[in-house]
């Protein structure tokens, strides 16, 4: 193994374990149990803020993840505790769906069935059963899918629909958060479906739903992908009439090896060899987005010409990932090359080197933007996954060359 990318790994696996420190350290909710549901930008815990689903199994997934690589007891501790709390709390045994938030004091908040949510349960619960063989986690997540797959799925113009009442009906919001369209197929959303789904198949080798993965990733190369730019459509309509949008930066470089490793999983050749091309298509598309410093911006409106001048932490996580993918897919420096100036960049400007944990990001003078450490969608899902998909992935390589 190459010098350079030894000490990626050594400061990776160093980073590993301080986001894994900064989450056990300042989010366990010893008064309420499971973890606060937010901490600002001072790291001030907000005291009973209401805790969201997304949150919840983000840490779920990143700790069951971690608990592999460091053999730590205490990440298995804190991956139990997660469960325990997801599945007493935010799972919903009456409808069979989960509670977007819960108040502080345990009670249900926003009960919509929100599907990117339920993904993510089931992305997180399949990475615990791998580390406990807790079938319970394995009959939630299974039951999760199902539901999605009888409530959310459009089997007329296939992929699925965005959000529901708690009783399955339709709802008007559709929105995962304010900045989104309020349409009913989204790419993010389909991204963590399969996600979801790929890491299901993992541990329960089920045909019908290795039949459901290869047909969204079909689904998301037919509607999402534009060939002609490397970039992701993101909004569409039921009929798949699309809305258009920016361009985003984050999710162009996170799909780009993130469906490669879904096509990996279901093992249909075609997709792999498809999907291998799209990966580096579409990082060759998101080098659009990188300053000179070696950040990724958030994102681009064509309409207006606009630049969204903010460089966000999981935008920096992914882009990681995904240029490394790149690398090993073509063997070409000029990749790896990338993957280090971002690191020296988040290294420097994002990762908070005195409290721990990373920051929201920055804006273009460099100042941070002061927003959660932790919350909704502040989690440790996009920087951990970054170093553990590093790190396993440096480790296949021996003597300069990528096996």
């Amino acid at each position: 193994m190459s010098p350079k990318l030894q000490q990626l790994k050594t400061e990776l696996s160093t980073e590993l374990n301080s986001i894994l420190e900064y989450w056990t350290k300042n989010t366990i909710d010893f008064e309420n149990g499971g973890f606060v549901g937010q901490i600002d930008s001072n790291d001030e815990v907000i005291s009973n803020a209401d805790k969201g689903s997304v949150l919840n199994a983000r840490i779920l997934w990143s700790f069951s993840a971690s608990y592999q690589v460091t053999k730590e007891e205490s990440h298995k501790e804190t991956a139990k505790r997660a469960f325990q709390y997801l599945s007493e709390y935010f799972y919903d045994p009456e409808f069979g769906g989960l509670f977007w938030s819960i108040a502080g004091d345990k009670t249900p908040k926003d009960t919509k069935n929100q599907i990117y949510a339920l993904a993510f349960a089931i992305y997180g619960l399949s990475e615990y059963y791998i580390i406990s063989k807790d079938e319970k986690a394995l009959a939630i997540a299974i039951n999760l899918y199902l539901r999605i797959q009888k409530h959310s799925y459009d089997p007329v113009n296939k992929g699925y629909l965005e959000a529901f009442t708690r009783d399955w009906q339709p709802v008007e919001d559709l929105r995962l958060s304010s900045k989104d369209a309020n349409e009913k197929k989204t790419m993010n959303t389909h991204l963590h479906i399969v996600e979801a789904y790929a890491n299901l198949f993992r541990i329960w080798k089920d045909p019908k739903l290795k039949n459901d993965i290869i047909e969204l990733l079909q689904t998301i190369e037919k509607h999402f992908i534009n060939t002609k730019t490397g970039h992701l459509h993101l909004f569409f309509d039921e009929n798949w009439i699309e809305k258009p949008d920016v361009i985003s930066y984050g999710h162009d470089i996170e799909a780009a090896w993130l469906l490669l490793q879904c096509a990996e999983i279901s093992e249909d050749g075609n997709l792999i060899a498809n999907y291998k091309k799209h990966a580096i298509q579409i990082a060759e598309a998101t080098q659009e987005g990188l300053d000179s410093d070696g950040g990724l911006w958030y994102e681009f409106d064509p309409k207006t010409n606009e630049l969204a001048a903010e460089k966000h932490w999981w935008v920096q996580a992914e882009a990681l990932i995904g240029f490394y993918n790149t690398y090993q897919l073509t063997d070409d420096e000029k990749y790896l090359e990338l993957v280090l100036k971002n690191w020296r960049f988040i290294k420097t400007h994002i990762i908070d080197q005195q409290n721990g944990e990373w920051f929201w990001g920055i804006y273009k003078d460099y100042s941070v933007i002061e927003k959660d450490k932790a919350g909704f969608w502040k989690c440790p899902y996009h920087n951990s996954r970054a170093c553990l998909e590093l790190i396993q992935r440096i480790n296949l390589c021996r003597d300069d060359k990528i096996i």
